[in-house]
């Protein structure tokens, strides 16, 4: 006995040194002159490596294989279950499943766990809850880690979070794997305060768990969350890798603010995970930079790359894009088509909104004719999304209808909201009708697009018009998201303002040095834009609500807060409008600052009276 067990050790040591097919071959023979060909466990062994070549066929060699033993042992049943479960077809491996089954031969915790995966895999809710079933008939699984851990999966991948949470709760023994399942689960689905209270229940936290929880915060837009779990994580001593990293400059991006970038990229350095040595976290600060507004510190985190993929190379042409670094994102990109690295549809998103800023429809419109065809990069909808905004913002209305009518796949709200938008630049009411009318059925919800509508109407004088929409607004209790912005104080820290803000502890410095700064302006010809204000208001009325604008606070604060010569830097979570762009331009002519504003469209660059959009924007 031992030295057949010292033989069947020794095959299965040969197995594990295997690379093809005809070795596993001529170790199966081997097999037979050793008289180990009904052993269930030799022959696991041997299938689970057949199996792994994908080149050979499931019901060629390998069922032949496990066809030989006379009796097979639920491991080996299980090994070929698994590879069917795996490679498809799914049906095949329930067969071998209920083949075992009447066989009475039990199954082990790895079968289940190979049927639950692929449920999953294929959202076959009806599948996995009858496996389910399955493992409470049989008895004796409802303790088993690997199984529960599987099951949750299934349940969280088939989109029944209520099942997944069940059978965690029920799980008389858990492992990090159960919390972590659960933990990116909600962060996926947006419930951070599930995951949070989750995570806080986990006693030994790892570093998936902790990443989890970043990443979720930063997917989630609630990036000071995630820099605070993030600071924790430090403090505990945790290891961090590029994952992390990449999830704590995603948030510090979102933040905008150049004290958070110096931050995390010193970490990133010190943690032997710098851009000279990490392709992710390299463009991952590559896009932080750009969201901070520092593009040409992106482009040095860009250049000192010793490895660049498609990710770099799309960040850092999204990033002169969205600065209004039009030629030089051009330039990249037609870099990039030198190297071996080839484009994909984000970089085609780059190159196409660089396009938009500059009102390049010519070139936009041939790479996009030609992307599929020479890049073999396929249109999506959101690049149709983007040839809409760069046909629409330059006057083409008419080309973005015929160009949605060409779609082959069904416009989505990003497709007619750029030619909503688009008409409210171009004071179009009745595109915006036809525009406005898909998106109440697409998105009934969405406040913006009721807003859009109603402001189109605005900038044309049809308040009737603007009466009946904000009428449907009020019956639809729809909310309004409020304007903010931000500003980066000389200490760093990060003042927010929101239209007509009062609460400030220096409001009352704030409005006069506003005032003073208005009144400098009216010397050199300022005059308010009243077309501005969409409200039926007298012209008095509308400058008081210029006046209150949140930008225009943020300014006057960076003006008071911030060193003379130094730049002042603002973002916004909505579109700056026309007179905060003209004050904008007059107070860097005026003082003699760089004052940059981020919207949620692109960054604006103001410098000796004139913006970097060139007012196409």
């Amino acid at each position: 006995m031992a030295l057949q067990r010292g033989l069947e050790s020794e095959v299965v040591r040969i197995v594990e040194c295997c690379r093809t097919l005809n070795q596993a071959k001529q170790v199966h023979a081997h097999i037979y002159r050793n008289n180990l060909e009904q052993c269930s466990y030799v022959i696991t062994k041997l299938l689970r490596f057949v199996t792994s070549l994908t080149q050979v066929p499931l019901h060629s060699y390998p069922r032949l294989l496990f066809a030989q033993v006379h009796n097979p042992n639920p491991f080996l049943w299980t090994a070929f279950i698994r590879a069917y479960a795996l490679r498809g077809p799914l049906s095949q491996a329930l067969r071998l499943f209920c083949s075992m089954r009447k066989r009475r031969i039990s199954p082990v915790s790895f079968t289940f766990s190979a049927l639950f995966s692929a449920s999953g895999a294929a959202r076959d809710t009806l599948l996995g809850a009858q496996l389910h079933a399955q493992t409470l008939l049989l008895g004796g699984f409802d303790s088993d880690i690997y199984v529960n851990n599987a099951m949750i999966d299934m349940y969280v991948k088939c989109g029944f979070m209520r099942c997944a949470r069940k059978v965690f709760d029920e799980m008389p023994e858990r492992d990090v794997v159960s919390w972590t399942e659960l933990i990116v689960a909600y962060a996926r689905r947006g419930d951070m305060k599930a995951a949070q209270d989750l995570f806080d229940g986990l006693h030994v936290k790892d570093m998936v768990a902790w990443t989890a929880m970043v990443t979720g915060y930063a997917q989630n837009a609630m990036p000071k969350d995630a820099v605070e779990v993030f600071r924790r994580l430090l403090d505990e001593g945790v290891e961090i890798d590029e994952v992390t990293l990449v999830g704590v400059i995603s948030a510090c991006a979102q933040l905008g603010a150049s004290v958070y970038a110096k931050w995390i990229r010193d970490i990133a350095e010190s943690s032997g995970f710098g851009p000279g040595s990490s392709v992710l976290v390299g463009s991952a600060l590559i896009d932080m930079y750009s969201k901070c507004g520092n593009v040409e510190e992106a482009y040095n985190v860009f250049k000192g790359m010793r490895e660049r993929n498609v990710f770099s190379y799309s960040s850092m042409i999204v990033g002169f894009a969205i600065h209004g670094r039009v030629h030089a994102a051009i330039k990249l990109f037609y870099d990039m088509l030198e190297t071996e690295v080839k484009p994909n549809h984000v970089t085609f998103v780059g190159v196409l909104t660089a396009c938009t800023h500059a009102g390049l429809v010519d070139l936009g419109q041939q790479l996009f004719a030609t992307m599929e065809k020479c890049y073999g990069v396929a249109p999506t909808a959101e690049l149709y999304a983007c040839m809409a905004d760069l046909l629409g913002r330059a006057g083409y209305l008419e080309k973005v209808i015929r160009l949605v009518e060409t779609m082959p796949m069904k416009p989505d709200g990003a497709v007619w909201g750029a030619l909503l938008g688009a008409s409210y630049v171009h004071g179009n009411p009745d595109v915006a009708e036809i525009a406005s009318k898909h998106l109440f059925e697409l998105e009934p919800d969405n406040l913006g697009n009721y807003l859009l509508l109603s402001n189109t109407y605005a900038s044309v004088g049809r308040w009737d018009d603007v009466s009946r929409v904000r009428k449907c607004i009020r019956e639809k209790n729809l909310k309004k998201d409020p304007g903010w912005s931000w500003v980066e104080a000389k200490n760093g820290m990060i003042h927010k303002f929101a239209a007509g803000d009062l609460k400030h502890p220096q409001i009352n410095e704030i409005k006069k040095e506003l005032n003073e700064l208005l009144e400098r302006l009216k010397g050199i010809g300022y005059i308010p834009n009243l077309s501005s204000v969409l409200y039926d208001v007298n012209d008095d009325e509308k400058k008081l609500l210029l006046m209150a604008h949140s930008e225009k606070l943020a300014l006057a604060f960076g003006l008071l807060s911030t060193d003379a010569g130094s730049t002042i830097k603002i973002m916004k979570n909505l579109r700056i409008c026309k007179d905060c762009h003209i004050v904008m331009c007059g107070a860097s002519r005026l003082t003699g600052r760089k004052i940059v504003v981020r919207d949620n469209t692109r960054f604006h660059h103001f410098l000796n009276g004139a913006c970097s959009c060139r007012n196409f924007w």
